[in-house]
């Protein structure tokens, strides 16, 4: 026996290319323990000075050797922890990383203006993003990470951290800083709150229904025409999201969408938000367009109504004139048009149906057709909206833009 191991060690003692080829290869089609044991195998057969000598001539690491050689003596076998090497990430060795850079950036987030992408724009930094972090967020500078990570981790979060052109405002008025610092304030409590629910809300541009090119091209090949002809319907589409939760809400109609139309919407979700949160307060976020704005006598008519109706008080927090795009719901608005774009709208059924399969954040929208006709230019005379009026409080300073109306109960 002793001579027949000498005499295998000695047809080892010299590695062709044939044999070293062999080797390595059969020992690449192995992972883990047989590997290692398939080469401490090797390495025995080449008697003394084997491991020195597969180290040289085939390329072999010693530690993985050895170990292959404890598993054959003890028949312990050794179980790797490939998921405990490296440096770990960020938000592992601080769990609440991603969800307070979340809480800095997405309040001075907008939509991107031409809705044709998801990417959301942020006027902070990277560096002003970490500053905030030690100053708000109790973080020390030996464990806040590099400002190259927060930008990392930020682009992972999809805040895209340049300033565009068409993201400026064309006008800004005085009272705008203290708007954003109401709105910031007022999202926070009721993101935060048992019993509020926060709905942004906002109408998108009319869908013109036909054979139109939609950016020069479809998907499919067919014909479209090159000129905005006289469209077989046009459809407008006014969306209700819930932030907190991603859900969205969409009423179409072939009508106008008026105050009315807006407040009847919310009477129609209004079930399903009673049996689903009982909510004592809803939080109205509006861009105070012509038919959503303060001062639109129908508008708080028909919400004084609401929430005497369903005893539930309601809080209006406007965003600033020319800053709609920090709307939460507009960010909706560039999903269905990434996603519809290339598509020929040339029914209603054909809208109705990819609003349907559409998903924002991995929730498809409720889509509603309403078939009912609005009326324009409805409006209370004022001797009437002055009985409103004595049951709204306006925060002083942006009156226009920051409106309670309390639950009444008679």
């Amino acid at each position: 026996m002793t001579d027949h191991i000498e005499s295998t060690q000695q047809q080892f003692s010299k590695i062709t290319p044939e044999m070293k080829c062999f080797f390595n290869k059969t020992r690449d089609q192995m992972k883990g323990t047989d590997r290692r044991q398939f080469m401490a195998h090797v390495v025995l057969l080449m008697g003394k000075g084997g491991q020195r000598k597969a180290e040289e001539e085939l390329g072999w690491n010693r530690d993985t050797i050895r170990k292959g050689m404890k598993e054959l003596t003890t028949g312990i076998v050794c179980i790797d922890n490939f998921s405990g090497r490296g440096r770990k990430r960020a938000e592992e060795k601080l769990p609440s990383l991603l969800d307070d850079i979340k809480n800095i950036v997405e309040p001075v987030c907008q939509t991107d203006p031409t809705f044709h992408s998801t990417q959301l724009y942020s006027p902070i930094t990277a560096k002003e993003v970490s500053n905030r972090l030690i100053k708000f967020k109790g973080y020390s500078e030996d464990e806040i990470p590099s400002v190259t990570t927060i930008n990392r981790k930020m682009n992972q979060l999809g805040y895209c951290l340049k300033k565009v052109a068409k993201c400026e405002p064309k006008k800004k008025i005085p009272e705008v800083n203290q708007i954003f610092e109401h709105v910031h304030n007022i999202n926070k409590i009721a993101d935060s709150t048992p019993g509020v629910v926060r709905l942004s809300m906002d109408e998108k541009a009319a869908i013109k229904v036909g054979a139109f090119s939609r950016g020069g091209y479809n998907r499919y090949g067919l014909r479209a025409c090159d000129h905005d002809f006289a469209p077989d319907a046009v459809l407008k589409l006014f969306g209700i999201s819930m932030p907190a939760t991603d859900k969205t809400f969409f009423y179409f109609t072939e009508s106008h969408i008026t105050a009315d139309f807006m407040v009847d919407a919310l009477e129609h979700l209004w079930p399903a938000l009673k049996e689903q949160y009982d909510p004592h307060t809803l939080v109205l976020n509006l861009d105070n367009g012509p038919e959503n704005n303060s001062r639109r006598t129908q508008f708080m008519n028909r919400l004084v109504a609401f929430a005497f109706k369903h005893s539930v008080s309601i809080s209006l927090a406007y965003y600033p004139p020319y800053h709609s795009k920090y709307n939460p719901v507009e960010r909706v608005w560039g999903r269905l048009e990434q996603y519809w774009n290339g598509e020929l709208l040339d029914s209603i059924d054909k809208v109705l149906g990819l609003a349907k399969t559409m998903t924002w954040k991995g929730c498809h929208p409720i889509v509603n057709m309403i078939t009912k006709t609005y009326e324009k230019g409805v409006c209370l005379t004022k001797k009437a909206m002055e009985k409103i009026e004595d049951k709204l409080y306006r925060t002083k300073g942006i009156e226009k833009w920051a409106v309670d109306i309390p639950c009444y109960s008679d």
